[in-house]
């Protein structure tokens, strides 16, 4: 049975669990409304092998939710997961993050928005069907009242994440639906995880890099204004 350790720091939850062949097993997060990664998650992991009755050196694989996301965040996620890989001689899997929020939900029909704050009035969003099947690429992109009429004018559409509430301030749409209080979350890392593991989709863990949307179209910006 494939056991993979979950880790989960894009946002201010600090996630963390095992999975065997997609089924969570042991979880454990918290979130205080800080980034509290760099206190907690070392001992948060070592919490959940002793849940789960396994030995560190059980893991098949380190899944690691690679952005977007915090820049802190995402760097200790990263780092504790690579030390691990290295450490114990294990594969490492990304996880797009917002790939990973989506499946926090399911719907019959209409499409789900994952967003997730970006500061001010910006996300970093994607765009799934009802069979979590990706219509959109990820973007960053700033909310007013006529972001996503597209979609709004067609269908039900589901918002979720901490960037949500910023939608739910201006789009005022009888087709837009908010779920609350839903965060990237290890639970549903399991399933994407152990698919990856099957096709062994694995990252090099020598140059493997969160994913920096914001950082990079900040620095696409600059280097477009420095060649004109």
């Amino acid at each position: 049975m494939a056991t993979i350790l979950n880790i989960e720091t894009a946002t201010k939850n600090c996630s963390v669990s095992i999975s065997k062949n997609g089924e969570i097993i042991a979880l454990k997060e918290f979130n205080d409304g800080n980034y509290s990664h760099a206190e907690v998650l070392h001992s948060f992991i070592i919490d959940i092998v002793k849940e789960a009755n396994i030995k560190l050196n059980d893991l098949y694989a380190i899944a690691v939710s690679k952005g977007p996301g915090s820049y802190t965040g995402l760097r200790i996620g990263v780092s504790a997961a690579k030390g691990f890989c290295f450490a114990l001689n294990k594969p490492l899997i990304a996880i797009d993050t917002l790939t990973s929020l989506a499946h926090a939900i399911s719907i019959d029909e209409g499409i789900i928005i994952p967003l997730l704050d970006a500061r001010r009035m910006e996300v970093y969003s994607a765009i799934f069907d009802d069979k979590y099947q990706q219509i959109r690429e990820i973007e960053a992109e700033i909310i007013d009242e006529n972001s996503f009429s597209s979609y709004l004018n067609h269908q039900k559409v589901y918002f979720l994440g901490d960037g949500a509430l910023k939608c739910k301030e201006v789009i005022k749409h009888d087709n837009a639906f908010f779920i609350d209080d839903v965060n990237p979350s290890s639970k549903e890392m399991g399933k994407l995880a152990f698919e990856k593991y099957q096709k062994i989709d694995f990252e090099n863990v020598a140059y493997f890099e969160p994913f920096y949307l914001k950082d990079f179209i900040v620095g696409l910006e600059k280097k477009k204004n420095f060649i004109s």
